[in-house]
């Protein structure tokens, strides 16, 4: 949080660097507000259940930040497809770039990610609360994985599982099109007229990016677009604290070089 925060800082505070990273400074706080989401309902609270060996969330906390997860999780997808987007402007057409992603524009794109990231929220909300509990409340996770919680419940869960799945691709792979289709034409284009410099500084600045897509993207697959049935709480658990907690961690390292 630390590290997201001073990239926070210094991308909006030296008037050099508020265009060229506009996105950077969204997507660190995605990180900040990522971490906490995960950690029910507050990491003082998990810090005390470690201690007293009381590992007891509320009902309601267990419902806000399920919520938060899949808001700020699906804003992330989407923001990193326009990051990959304001990459392919400013390498194939630098000359409109400043036109092209003005202001208003990437005020546009960054609210489009956190409002199809909160209606969607609302959506998987529904559908992994709309049967009652009554089975056995033990999650098999440090944190309330939708899958895991709606197996929870005493109706069919096998409906709900099925439409967050869709969902998960239809999130995933979405943004995933445009992230290839932008870095196609991007290698397309340098490839045709770039020196051996030129290629230098593209893989600079496309290099950071695709690290951190390949990283949020395979864990978050994985997670959330596997039958439940190939893979078991042991296995699950690493990979929702990749995406959930390391990755947030590693993109301002990432991004800082």
């Amino acid at each position: 949080m630390a590290m997201n925060g001073l990239i926070i800082f210094i991308t909006w505070t030296d008037p050099r660097l508020n265009s060229p990273t506009q996105f950077l400074g969204h997507l660190s706080f995605l990180n900040i507000y990522f971490v906490p989401t995960t950690i029910p309902p507050g990491g003082m609270l998990m810090l005390i259940h470690l201690v007293v060996k009381n590992c007891i969330v509320s009902f309601a906390s267990c419902l806000t930040h399920m919520y938060l997860v899949f808001g700020v999780g699906v804003a992330e997808c989407i923001l990193l497809a326009f990051m990959a987007y304001d990459h392919y402007v400013a390498i194939c057409h630098p000359l409109s770039y400043a036109q092209t992603m003005s202001q208003q524009v990437c005020v546009r794109l960054v609210s489009t990610a956190w409002f199809f990231g909160l209606i969607n929220g609302i959506f998987l909300e529904y559908m992994s609360f709309q049967n009652p509990f009554c089975r056995d409340n033990h999650i098999e996770n440090f944190f309330c994985e939708a899958p895991i919680v709606i197996t929870l419940s005493c109706g069919d869960p096998q409906f709900s599982l099925r439409v967050i799945f869709a969902d998960a691709i239809v999130v995933l792979l979405s943004p995933m099109v445009l992230i290839v289709i932008s870095y196609a034409r991007i290698l397309a284009s340098i490839l045709g007229r770039a020196s051996s410099s030129g290629l230098g500084k593209t893989f600079s600045t496309c290099a950071s990016h695709l690290t951190v897509v390949i990283f949020f993207y395979t864990s978050a697959m994985f997670s959330n677009m596997n039958p439940r049935s190939t893979h078991g709480p042991e296995k699950d658990k690493p990979f929702s604290l990749l995406y959930t907690l390391i990755a947030p961690m590693c993109n301002p390292i990432i991004y800082s070089f």
